[in-house]
């Protein structure tokens, strides 16, 4: 019975076509990373009280102004989302294996848009600090489920295109929050931009619970882990004795006990996944490499609108670096996809891939901090961000293939994590520290970009590694394995087992 419902239910038209189904991601990343900007943005960050020699002082702006921030406290906030993240990503990749993911991703959008809404309505450092908190847990299921449905529903000759298309979105929507950022900021308060991230996100996150759910390969179907669920409960019904019990009791003993089975399972299943990940060579040297990489990305996403203001005297910087992000990105994240797929998508040529065009944006972007000249900054920066945006596409392909399908949700999720609590996360708050010592935004810049040179080394030794690509290890035929997999040896192993419990009970 349960087969035949997979069957009907797999066989029931969908409004979600593959284009479909990308271009509704590629929006949801893009309002995901327009709130990253917008935070970052002059109009929205703002500018913090200062005083002149004679003793005059100004309000300040923004939220820096309003709420007295300084530097550090500034910088925390853009990190504070990921407190949220680091708890929420590993769960939701978790609970993929036992509830449908693209509701999974419904309630974390719903969470998102109170976050943002919340940030909007809120008086002090802490109450925006936790509202950014929680931005995280609404961004964690989005981020570690979006990337392996891409990758399941894209053409077999276009997976690298179809990735770098959606992670397209992060520099495209970084640069659109700056601009959002500035001209919501400068021309009303900086809460009308959060408010308005909202009320954009909020069709979203309906639309998660509204629409018919998909399944991830790899996974097995919700029929399945209902069977499950029955079988448990009518193995703990058979093992009372004879009606000593009322119903209800029994129903009480039969539900606790699935509780309790859920959760060990649970927890075993992601100790065991943790393992395979972290002995996986490929994948921990794609990780380094991308933690050291988005060390210098997050930074300059954050302070590169205040550097380019005070080094190159930029009146609209905002709109400058949003401008030149979103150029760069578009075509610097699409070259690095199709790139990759002409070479022959393999993880091989992934990691050749990372590592030159990294280390050539590092020399370009470090060259360009030397100038002086305006004109010369925005030349040089232009074609090494370019170059630095084109790792986007191969290093989430890596992430995906170099683990078996039903690893994907927690090798994107253990990813994500990874490169913002070791990556933007610090960068932040450290570039503020260091601004502040040196009182230099040119030498911080410098400083900050010769961390691209040790990206570029370590995605380096990847290429030396024998990466097998595992994407079809356990491909559409081991669902119905998992399911059948999930369901006897779990029960047969424990019958003696729950009697016990139940007897004792």
């Amino acid at each position: 019975m349960a087969r035949t419902s997979t069957n009907d239910s797999s066989s029931d038209p969908s409004w979600f076509t593959p284009k479909r189904l990308l271009m509704l991601f590629c929006v949801i990343n893009m309002i995901n990373y327009v709130d990253r900007g917008a935070i970052a943005s002059n109009g929205v960050n703002g500018s913090i009280r200062t005083c002149d020699e004679k003793g005059i002082c100004n309000s300040g702006s923004g939220i820096q102004g309003d709420f007295n921030l300084n530097n550090f406290q500034d910088g925390v906030l853009s990190s504070a989302f990921m407190v949220g993240l680091l708890l929420a990503s590993p769960i939701f990749a978790s609970l993929a294996k036992s509830h449908n993911p693209f509701r999974l991703i419904g309630v974390g959008l719903s969470v998102w848009t109170f976050a943002a809404a919340g940030c909007g309505s809120s008086f002090d450092f802490w109450s925006i600090a936790i509202c950014r908190m929680l931005v995280g847990v609404g961004e964690a299921s989005f981020i570690s489920l979006a990337a392996p449905f891409i990758d399941d529903n894209a053409p077999a000759a276009q997976k690298t295109a179809w990735l770098a298309t959606f992670y397209m979105c992060i520099p495209t929507g970084v640069a659109l929050g700056y601009v959002y950022g500035g001209f919501v900021g400068s021309s009303f308060n900086w809460r009308y931009a959060f408010w308005g991230e909202a009320l954009l996100m909020l069709p979203f996150a309906v639309l998660g619970f509204a629409m018919k759910p998909l399944q991830l390969k790899g996974f097995a179907p919700a029929e399945s882990k209902k069977a499950l669920t029955s079988s448990i409960e009518a193995n703990a019904s058979i093992t009372e004795d004879n009606g000593n019990e009322d119903i209800s009791s029994r129903a009480f003993k039969a539900s606790k006990l699935k509780g309790e089975f859920t959760i060990l399972h649970q927890l075993s299943q992601f100790s065991k996944d943790m393992k395979v990940l972290l002995v996986d060579k490929v994948y921990v040297v794609n990780v380094l490499g991308y933690i050291s990489y988005n060390f210098v990305i997050g930074a300059y996403s954050y302070w590169g609108p205040k550097a380019g203001y005070n080094i190159y005297h930029m009146s609209n910087a905002d709109m400058l670096f949003g401008g030149v992000t979103i150029i760069c990105g578009i075509l610097g994240t699409l070259a690095g996809g199709f790139i990759l797929d002409r070479m022959n998508a393999t993880i091989s040529n992934a990691f050749k891939l990372l590592s030159g065009a990294t280390f050539l944006g590092a020399i370009f972007c470090f060259s360009a901090f030397c100038l002086k000249n305006l004109y010369g900054f925005i030349i040089l920066f232009s074609v090494g961000e370019l170059l630095v945006f084109a790792t986007q596409a191969p290093v989430n392909y890596v992430c995906l293939h170099c683990v078996k399908p039903g690893l994907r949700p927690l090798s994107m999720a253990i990813s994500t994590v990874s490169i913002h609590i070791f990556g933007d996360v610090p960068s932040s708050p450290l570039v503020g520290v260091l601004q502040d010592h040196i009182n230099n935004w040119r030498e911080t810049s410098l400083i900050l970009t010769a961390v691209l040179f040790i990206a570029a080394g370590i995605w380096f030794v990847g290429v030396f590694l024998k990466g097998v690509d595992m994407s079809n290890e356990d491909g559409e035929n081991q669902i119905s394995a998992n399911a059948k997999g999930s369901m006897e040896p779990l029960l047969e192993e424990n019958r003696t087992e729950m009697a016990d419990i139940l007897n004792e009970a």
